[in-house]
């Protein structure tokens, strides 16, 4: 077993690092305290080829490893959240219509989502079809060379902001994911339209919004995969997503480690830096564990599905792992700091807000354990 980054991915990590530094991490508490979604910096990151990071060079991607993409977003999280959930989820995207779409639909889609001229989201949740994705309602009906979609869809990452949204509706009456399928919907179409954008706890610069459709004609075309494929499509991406918002939650942690111990050698009490006191030196030893074990699941997890290996079960531990000691290493990051923590002075509560939702998103960590349950013994009944 190897540890060490090789080269490639060391210049590739040093990169994203440097990226982050002068780009993104100067900006991160403006851009949360004015909800502003920096679409500037996708540009940006286009150059550096993150905007295609799971698609063929043929099409404008760069096509980097899942590993090398995991380092992309620990580095990206460190300087902000926000950002890095956003690329992830065009990744997505990109990556699904590549996978599945024909060569019209590549030439037409990938190529400009791989270089930044699109920005992607990806749509599978409804207000009452989340954990249960299978159970969703938003329907399109046949009708010769294109489809009517009538229903709506929730929780949607970029929403608003996003040129294109890869979208699942069911196309049949069928029971759960059967007769669900997967389309790409341009904004603009008419009986397309936002619901309000949600005001939530964390990731400020990240726009979440409904999407509306009334109406809604959809040209055969933008169907990605054959009918009944759309679930499919979906669960193919989840496992990468998992592995990558588990990159996240350790950029995060890792960030929030750094603020916690810099502040413990500096602050003084009792006439110490409070990094003496036992009492402190516990909880950072534990966020360090934490943070070590949460990179190295996620790497692993990775590294299987670099290797076509199957890799589901460890996506889940990664994702359920990493992001639940986020959320204890940002809460005690912010109790480190005491006060100072509770207040915008420093970043750790921001760090303690983003990072909640990654124990939510790509599947709550109960579902998670499901998954990782069943894996391990099989569907019992």
């Amino acid at each position: 077993m190897k540890f060490d980054l090789d080269e490639e991915q060391t210049e590739i990590r040093d990169i994203v690092r440097r990226f982050t530094a002068q780009e993104i991490a100067p900006h991160a508490e403006s851009w949360d305290e004015l909800s502003y979604f920096p679409r500037e910096i996708y540009i940006k990151m286009a150059e550096l080829g993150l905007m295609g990071m799971t698609t063929p060079e043929t099409y404008g991607g760069s096509m980097l490893g899942r590993l090398a993409g995991a380092l992309v977003y620990e580095e990206l999280a460190k300087g902000e959240m926000a950002t890095a959930v956003g690329l992830s989820v065009h990744n997505m995207v990109t990556g699904s219509i590549a996978r599945f779409g024909n060569e019209e639909q590549r030439q037409h889609w990938v190529s400009q989502l791989a270089t930044g001229k699109l920005l992607g989201a990806f749509s599978l949740s409804e207000v009452s079809a989340g954990s249960d994705a299978a159970s969703l309602q938003c329907h399109a009906d046949r009708r010769d060379d294109h489809y009517i979609l009538n229903g709506s869809k929730a929780w949607v990452t970029n929403g608003g902001e996003a040129d294109i949204y890869l979208l699942m509706a069911r196309t049949s009456n069928g029971v759960g994911s059967a007769g669900i399928s997967c389309f790409v919907m341009e904004k603009g179409t008419p009986g397309f339209s936002f619901g309000k954008q949600e005001r939530k706890m964390g990731l400020h610069s990240s726009p979440t919004r409904e999407l509306l459709f009334e109406q809604c004609e959809i040209p055969v075309t933008n169907r990605i995969g054959a009918e009944g494929q759309g679930f499919k499509i979906a669960l193919s991406s989840l496992d990468g997503g998992r592995i990558n918002i588990g990159a996240v939650a350790v950029g995060v942690a890792q960030a929030a480690f750094e603020v916690a111990s810099n502040y413990a050698k500096e602050r003084q009490q009792f006439g110490h830096p409070i990094g003496i006191f036992q009492g402190i030196q516990f909880l950072l030893a534990d966020m360090a564990m934490k943070i070590e074990a949460s990179r190295l699941l996620v790497y692993q997890a990775a590294y299987k599905l670099d290797e076509g290996q199957s890799a589901g079960m460890y996506a889940s531990m990664a994702k359920c792992f990493a992001t639940d000691a986020a959320m204890e290493v940002t809460t005690n990051a912010v109790q480190v700091l005491g006060g100072a923590g509770y207040v915008r002075d420093y970043p750790v509560e921001r760090y303690m807000r983003d990072v909640k939702v990654a124990q939510i998103f790509e599947g709550t960590n109960q579902i998670q354990r499901i998954v990782i349950a069943r894996t391990l013994l099989g569907n019992l009944r």
